[in-house]
């Protein structure tokens, strides 16, 4: 989606996010006129702010490109060191710290056991030490860090900061992790939920196209979804728009966590999987090892994933099952929505994606809850790897950097 500006004095810092939201949605470089052509901004407006955005080292030039007759103009391009983000995810298995430069690339990552939450003064200096070491370790100058983004799983309050009390985290109830953290580390900290730092990220790498409505099914420990319509991150009243994990899509099915039988979000975790592998004799008690252990059911995860791709039918029965429920709720999500694109990822999403994404297109059009039938496309995510972790790193430079119309009214008050 291309924003465009506005030629008003009193909102050059609007017209300086446009401005710089092209330039960084167009990697190979932009012409101060293609500028001015694309943000509806004077030619006088894009060179004033270009020359702010070079002058703090956001953006420099790189070559000319000959546009007609006359001298060639120089090309404007992003400058990726000129500013960095930190990105932390928050799972029931590990916590996950990325740094990402201004372009979302990953400069480096490290990963740790999640913290019990027993002590909440004991989390916040082990998180915020282990944010120094990533920053310290990678040579950044400290002051071009924008600000650190977290990814929890939810319900969060992003108002305040709070995590509130996630399913699969028991003693994590109430932690006021934003502006404790905020504290130790002097720099200013986002809360999110995971699912929805995913969709986050999605748009951020999406392109000039990102005008695209769509749930993006979130699978780590838990499942969670997150939402986007017309390339905007629904989030809600709360911040906590897309909690799909509830949706009852076999009444008969095991409880749920919530008391229910038959939540999607239960049936189709590792955990679940793990344990009805266990049952049907897929795997040994050795190889399932501890259900209570996330390492444990990690492993045994990734090991009916590859028994179900060596095409062991028992195993592959159960990740045929999960995309049969799975299937049910995106029925539901697809047609409270009105979509027709459905992505894919987190941490334990890659060993079972070949599986579930060859059963799924059959298991939703099929659905005669489908209405009106039509054709659902489902992708992986364009970020492969810790994308909960560089959505929350993308959520501060979205936050600092992307240009937002509510800015326009707020500067006319």
């Amino acid at each position: 989606m291309n924003r465009t500006g506005s030629n008003l004095p009193a909102v050059g810092e609007y017209n300086q996010t446009v401005v710089l939201d092209a330039i960084r949605r167009r990697p190979e470089g932009i012409t101060r006129s293609e500028l001015a052509a694309l943000t509806a901004l004077s030619g006088m407006t894009v060179t004033k702010v270009c020359r702010r955005l070079i002058d703090a080292g956001l953006v420099d030039e790189h070559g000319t490109r000959a546009n007609g007759p006359g001298k060639p103009a120089a090309i404007v391009r992003l400058n990726p060191g000129g500013g960095f983000a930190v990105g932390v995810h928050i799972d029931p298995a590990a916590v996950t710290y990325v740094l990402v430069d201004l372009s979302g690339t990953v400069r480096d990552h490290a990963r740790s056991g999640t913290p019990t939450a027993g002590d909440p003064s004991a989390v916040i200096d082990e998180m915020a030490n282990a944010i120094e070491a990533l920053i310290a370790g990678s040579a950044v100058d400290r002051s071009r860090i924008l600000g650190i983004g977290i990814a929890s799983p939810g319900p969060v309050n992003v108002d305040d900061g709070v995590i509130l009390n996630p399913p699969m985290m028991p003693n994590w109830h109430r932690v006021a992790l934003r502006s404790a953290l905020a504290e130790a580390t002097g720099l200013p900290v986002l809360l999110e939920k995971d699912a929805t730092a995913a969709v986050v990220a999605e748009l951020w790498f999406a392109g000039p196209a990102s005008s695209r409505d769509f749930a993006f099914m979130y699978y780590g420990t838990g499942l969670g979804t997150g939402l986007a319509v017309s390339g905007e991150v629904v989030r809600g009243t709360s911040s906590n728009a897309g909690d799909a994990g509830h949706i009852t899509v076999d009444p008969g099915g095991d409880v749920c966590t919530c008391g229910r039988r038959g939540c999607v979000g239960y049936l189709v975790v590792p955990r679940t999987l793990v344990k009805r592998a266990l049952g049907a004799g897929v795997l040994t008690a050795a190889e399932a090892g501890d259900l209570d252990d996330t390492g444990d059911v990690d492993a045994a995860f990734s090991r009916l994933a590859d028994l179900a791709a060596a095409g062991k039918p028992g195993a592959a029965a159960i990740l045929d099952d999960a995309a049969r429920s799975l299937g049910r709720a995106i029925v539901v999500i697809v047609n409270l929505l009105d979509i027709d694109e459905v992505i894919f990822g987190g941490p334990f999403w890659a060993p079972i994606s070949p599986a579930i994404l060859a059963a799924l297109p059959e298991a939703v059009s099929g659905d005669s809850a489908l209405i009106p039938p039509h054709p659902v496309r489902f992708a992986q995510s364009a970020v492969p790897v810790d994308v909960a972790a560089v959505g929350a790193a993308t959520l501060v430079l979205d936050n600092t950097f992307s240009p937002r119309p509510s800015a326009l009214l707020l500067a006319a008050e």
